[in-house]
Parts: structure tokens; C-alpha cells; sequence
């Protein structure tokens, strides 16, 4: 073979070799093309995530509300409930103690209004005069006290000669004109009347000036 082939024949293999090797710079160009689009790829996936994930959270927290309002409304309803037990126990109880009161005050008033009868009889029998000063005496020292175990329970006597007639404490069953006292003023008392612990349990039988 000649020199001359020989040299034409290394040109064509050079040559056939340069066609098939890529170039570099074409090489770098497309990677980078292909890295590019990747990133858009996982930019594109991350923001459908994250719009995924927003929906997702709106959708939770929609939800939460729905379940906290009902939750809401029966926690109003059993404070409101609460407030109403609070304010009825409180009555009862002021309705207990004031019930509690006044047996304690009046639990002795059927007794008491028997025992004025006993009260009027020792009135009777002290404004007739007897000789005997120490049976007198003696009999004042016991009405003394009856009468202070009386008032110890509560027993108050009405005031009533010389008063204004108040229908709530006076039963007037007699009328007469009499120039000592005012018109409308008790001028006699018949039968003396009486309070227990603020309350009137018999009123005075007295007399009114016309």
C-alpha cells in the first residue's frame, strides 16, 4: 500500500471518529436543558402540593368550626342552665331559713294565746282590793313572772289608750263622745291586746272617740 492511501485512509477514520464523538459544549448545553426542565417539573409538583395542602387545611378547619359551634352553643346552654340551678337553690335556701325563722318565732303562739286568758284572769284578780297585803304581794310577784317569761318569748303589749285607732292593731267595739281626748282616739281599752314577736296575735278591744 502506498503512503498516499495509507494517509487517506487515517483522514477518513479521523474523520468518522470526530462525526460520532459529541462535542462538549453540546453535551453541557443539554444537560443543563434537562436539569432545567427537572427543576420546573418539581417547582410545578411542589406548588400543586402545597395548593393540595392549603385546600386540605381550609377544608380541616371548616370542619373544626362546624364542630366547635355546636360545642359552643351546648356549653352556653349548660352555663345558662347552671346560672338558673344557682339563682333557684339561692331562693330556696332564703325560702328555707325564712320558713326555718319563723317556726322558730311563732312555733310558741298557740300556747302564748292560751295563756293571755291565764294573763287577763291575774288582771282581774289584782284590780279587786284585799286585806291581806302579803297574798297581794305574792300574787303580783307571780304575775311578774308569768309575764317575764312571757316577754322573753316575744310577747309585746299593743299600746293602745290615748293612740290613734289603727284598724291593724285596735278592734273597736264601742264608740262615745268624750271631751278628754281627740276625735278618733282611744279612749278605753276593753281588753288589752297583744304581739308576739312582731306579729299581732290579738288585737286590743278598746273604745273610739266620735
Amino acid at each position: 500500500m502506498s503512503n498516499e492511501n495509507k494517509t487517506a485512509n487515517e483522514e477518513e477514520l479521523k474523520e468518522e471518529k470526530g462525526q460520532n464523538t459529541p462535542d462538549p459544549t453540546e453535551t453541557e448545553a443539554t444537560e443543563a436543558e434537562s436539569g432545567s426542565e427537572a427543576q420546573t417539573g418539581e417547582k410545578a409538583e411542589t406548588k400543586d402540593e402545597d395548593k393540595a395542602k392549603a385546600t386540605e387545611d381550609k377544608d380541616e378547619n371548616a370542619e373544626n368550626a362546624k364542630t366547635e359551634e355546636p360545642e359552643k352553643k351546648e356549653d352556653e346552654a349548660l352555663n345558662a342552665k347552671y346560672l338558673r340551678l344557682m339563682a333557684d337553690f339561692q331562693n330556696y335556701k332564703r325560702r328555707t331559713e325564712k320558713d326555718k325563722g319563723d317556726i322558730y318565732a311563732y312555733a310558741n303562739e298557740k300556747i302564748v294565746s292560751q295563756l293571755l286568758e291565764v294573763v287577763d284572769n291575774f288582771e282581774r284578780a289584782l284590780d279587786h282590793e284585799c286585806s291581806d297585803e302579803s297574798y297581794v304581794e305574792g300574787m303580783k310577784l307571780i304575775f311578774k313572772q308569768l309575764t317575764g317569761v312571757l316577754e322573753k318569748a316575744g310577747l309585746e303589749e299593743i299600746n293602745a289608750l290615748g293612740e290613734e285607732f289603727d284598724p291593724n292593731f285596735h278592734n273597736a267595739v264601742m264608740t262615745e263622745d268624750n271631751d278628754d281626748y281627740d276625735s278618733g282616739k282611744v279612749t278605753e281599752v276593753m281588753q288589752k291586746g297583744y304581739k308576739l314577736n312582731s306579729k299581732v296575735i290579738r288585737p286590743s278591744m278598746v273604745k273610739v272617740n266620735n
